[in-house]
């Protein structure tokens, strides 16, 4: 029996099972099932291809000669299988996306963008990428300019600028936030693939970091988002950017500190020392985003508590198979915001997604990607409309 190709296959299988039926209880085995069948789920190409490259080897080398390898070799393809019912699902993201932006937007919304903001807009899949490159290595094209600092705590107020090689003028810009349950996390770690293609776009992009528990609580960690976005507007001139042009993002829990940052615009007591600073947003995208009350808070804590008519538009993305977040509190969030908002709602619900689908350039997060893009230009478009 090969214990290395027993061992792969085992463990692609495992992977599998987990990213299309990923596992809730108990804590342990789903967070073993939340990290393994997240990779999978996302690489499946990765996979498909370490499953047949050692099987393939494990064939070549006459390894394959006892029935409980037969049994190995039956499970790689029982599990191979699975994989193309993984890349069906993922192929099945770009159809929700466009649902939801038509839903949202209008049948009509690609004539409302535009025409030199739908310059560079993708018809297609970049499944050269997905296949090949599926990390978030940085273009060529994009400059990152690290640890700059917002604020006085530390490496905790220090935020990082994506910028085309050939610096921009007027650049719209995106903030991002990262996740990890206010407990953990770190700029450059989430959303590369989004900041990297809009960067090279013609962005401004700012990743940052944020102060977390048990050292403050709400509302320090908001009170730090609108620092980062008080930055932009000071600084943001310095790398091509044109504030008054500014979406919000996150991740996880940095999608429930943007929908909080974008719906407190300007409230002089979440803006200690900077209270006349402009903070208001022009829209917010929020990814895989937790939109509840806080630790142990009051549903003041909630974004949702915070909905006015004038709300700014919101486009926001989860996956149907999320055990980190469950995707009701995302279905929630949009139904409240559609209740009291008079603002674009733009709500995308991904089959078969993780927790954390935007790591990779996956064909899921492709078509998130692109589809940003499109909310972006139709948003902007309707701002310089006159």
């Amino acid at each position: 029996m090969p214990v290395g190709y027993l061992w792969t296959v085992v463990f692609v299988a495992a992977g599998t099972l987990f990213a299309l039926a990923p596992v809730r209880r108990p804590r342990p085995l789903a967070g073993l099932s939340f990290r393994i069948g997240l990779v999978i789920g996302e690489l499946p190409f990765v996979a498909l291809t370490w499953l047949l490259l050692w099987t393939a080897v494990a064939l070549a080398q006459g390894d394959i000669d006892t029935p409980g390898s037969w049994a190995a070799v039956a499970l790689a393809a029982i599990t191979a299988a699975g994989l193309v019912l993984v890349v069906r699902r993922g192929l099945r993201g770009r159809t929700e996306v466009e649902r939801a932006l038509a839903e949202g937007l209008g049948i009509d919304w690609r004539a409302a963008i535009a025409s030199d903001v739908t310059v560079g807009l993708r018809g297609r899949r970049p499944l050269a990428r997905i296949l090949f490159r599926p990390f978030a290595f940085r273009p060529r094209g994009v400059v990152r300019v690290a640890d700059l600092r917002y604020g006085a705590g530390g490496r905790r107020h220090r935020l990082d600028v994506y910028h085309h090689r050939v610096r921009p003028a007027g650049a719209p810009v995106l903030v991002h936030l990262h996740g990890g349950s206010y407990r953990g996390g770190r700029k450059s770690s989430q959303s590369l693939p989004l900041l990297h293609r809009l960067a090279s776009r013609g962005w401004v992009c700012v990743s940052a970091n944020y102060r977390l528990r048990p050292e403050v609580r709400h509302p320090e960690h908001l009170i730090d988002a609108k620092r980062v976005i008080a930055w932009v507007r000071e600084h943001g001139h310095a790398y091509g950017a044109d504030p008054s042009t500014l979406f919000m993002a996150g991740s996880s829990a940095g999608g429930h500190l943007a929908a909080l940052a974008a719906l407190t615009p300007g409230d002089p007591s979440l803006q200690p020392g900077f209270e006349t600073a402009d903070t208001s947003v022009t829209a917010v995208i929020g990814l895989n985003g937790y939109y509840g009350p806080y630790y142990g808070q009051g549903p003041e804590s909630s974004p949702s508590a915070h909905i006015t008519a004038d709300a700014p538009p919101f486009l926001l993305v989860h996956g149907d198979r999320d055990t980190m977040v469950h995707v009701d509190i995302a279905r929630r969030f949009a139904a409240d915001l559609r209740e009291v908002s008079v603002g674009t709602v733009v709500y995308a619900e991904l089959p078969g997604a993780q927790h954390a689908f935007d790591l990779f350039h996956s064909l899921r997060f492709e078509a998130v990607v692109d589809g940003v893009e499109a909310f972006a230009g139709w948003v902007i478009s309707r701002e310089w409309a006159p």
